[in-house]
């Protein structure tokens, strides 16, 4: 086959190194977003007078007619017209004949697929905003249902203090609340023309680049014809805001593992969300919960992979930039998928109430408590955090925990102590008492909730 850029070249390539150039087998995917821009292009080429009236309609109505027919899942492509451009080129050349040439006037291919993508990920970041808006209503919702479920924070994966478990959710929603905001922030630079920047250096022809740019809903255009055509920090950014959602989602993920474990028996997942073992009947695994902490991987190397193409490259185009599209189309079916997936699994999973509050009494989580306790009643804290201290040795030697501490050994200890201690080392009363701004206790998160509730309702996305 003729190649549509074969002039230039008195040989033929071989179809092994055709294979292995062409892009058509994965940019594929910007078919819809080249024909609309295509169809803007053509617009813009007759209102500016490059080409006719007669010969713009030809093309747009060619144009149309192959995205009809791409709608309807009826176009087939070929590694021998290499990349989408070429196909669709093609597939308009077979439709109205030798004017669909003309549709090139004043572009390249280089700021052609620029367009693509920048209409691409647009419209993907768009999506995943929505879903992050989705999820995020999920944490609240579950976090209002479980204001005065106790269970125990950690640190370093220890016991450290008992928490409200809506306090936990909320954690998430604050990172993923500033997911969303990083996505947002994106599309101010994602939403930006490069058409008509051209091979490099823009054109002799005179076409109306911000006209184009209106066609196609970009709030701006590149104002230098090398970067509209060289930069892909778009793309790198996405896949950075893409890498801290999926390491928030892992993160997750990671804690609903264990929290399904014989061990802990925290919560349950719906049957949806697990599968069995081939070998042990007995088994329900999390391995959805699994996938997407496994899945934060491939997002992270599709990051690097980028990065380091372009660490080198000199400007303007340069074809390791095909090598730019793959892992954005990854990643965004990789995020997308997660997102659906969390929200889904955090909705419908069980919480196992009791199985949690009571795993704060037999510990030594509300060791803080009498320290502060102490504190209160006038002992500098460094030497009621050494007092609590030893007596938690104490205790763990005794195989008891500080409510199992009797009344007169405490004011052995110290008269400071009286029989309102019991009160104060109680989960409940620990939780309530933490009522700092941004804190466990249950009226702050309330507060925290109705805050959450009142921004995700003025949101638009």
């Amino acid at each position: 086959m003729e190649k549509l850029w074969g002039g230039r070249f008195e040989g033929k390539s071989e179809a092994w190194i055709d294979a292995f150039g062409a892009s058509i087998p994965f940019d594929q995917k910007l078919a819809k977003q080249d024909i609309t821009g295509s169809l803007a292009h053509v617009k813009m080429l007759a209102k500016t007078g490059i080409l006719t009236e007669e010969d713009a309609e030809q093309i747009r109505s060619g144009l149309t007619t192959i995205q009809e027919k791409l709608f309807a899942g009826e176009l087939s492509f070929s590694i021998e017209n290499e990349d989408i451009h070429l196909n669709i080129e093609k597939l308009l050349h077979d439709e109205i004949g030798p004017v669909a040439g003309k549709l090139h006037t004043g572009r390249s291919r280089n700021d052609q697929v620029a367009t693509d993508m920048h209409l691409y990920l647009k419209e993907i970041v768009q999506e995943v905003i929505g879903k992050l808006h989705l999820f995020r209503q999920v944490l609240v919702q579950k976090a209002e249902e479980n204001i005065e479920t106790i269970m125990p924070g950690y640190t370093h994966l220890q016991h450290a203090q008992p928490i409200s478990f809506a306090h936990h959710m909320m954690a998430y929603y604050g990172m993923l609340t500033r997911d969303q905001e990083r996505f947002a922030e994106s599309l101010i630079r994602i939403d930006i023309s490069p058409l008509g920047c051209a091979a490099l250096a823009g054109t002799t022809f005179p076409i109306d680049r911000t006209y184009s740019a209106k066609l196609l809903g970009f709030s701006s255009i590149y104002e230098n014809s090398l970067d509209g055509v060289s930069d892909r920090d778009f793309i790198l950014e996405f896949l950075s805001n893409s890498s801290i959602l999926m390491m928030h989602l892992s993160r997750f993920c990671e804690e609903i593992i264990l929290w399904c474990s014989h061990e802990f028996q925290f919560i349950e997942l719906t049957d949806t969300f697990s599968t069995g073992s081939s070998i042990m009947p007995q088994k329900k695994n999390p391995d959805m919960a699994e996938l997407i902490r496994g899945k934060s991987g491939r997002v992270y190397g599709n990051l690097f992979s980028l990065l380091t193409v372009l660490k080198g490259l000199p400007l303007a185009y340069n074809k390791d930039l095909q090598e730019d599209k793959e892992g954005m189309f990854d990643t965004s079916h990789t995020i997308l998928t997660s997102l659906e997936i969390m929200a889904g699994m955090v909705e419908t999973m069980k919480l196992n109430q009791k199985i949690m509050e009571k795993s704060t009494e037999k510990d030594f989580s509300n060791a803080t408590e009498l320290a502060d306790y102490l504190a209160n009643k006038g002992m500098p804290f460094r030497q009621a955090h050494e007092v609590v201290g030893k007596l938690v040795l104490d205790c763990t030697k005794q195989g008891i925990y500080l409510q199992d501490v009797p009344l007169e050994q405490y004011q052995n200890i110290t008269p400071l102590i009286q029989s309102d201690i019991y009160q104060t080392l109680s989960s409940k009363t620990a939780i309530e008492r933490r009522h700092s701004y941004g804190g466990t206790g249950f009226e702050q998160v309330k507060a925290a909730i109705k805050r959450s509730k009142l921004k995700l309702e003025s949101e638009e996305y």
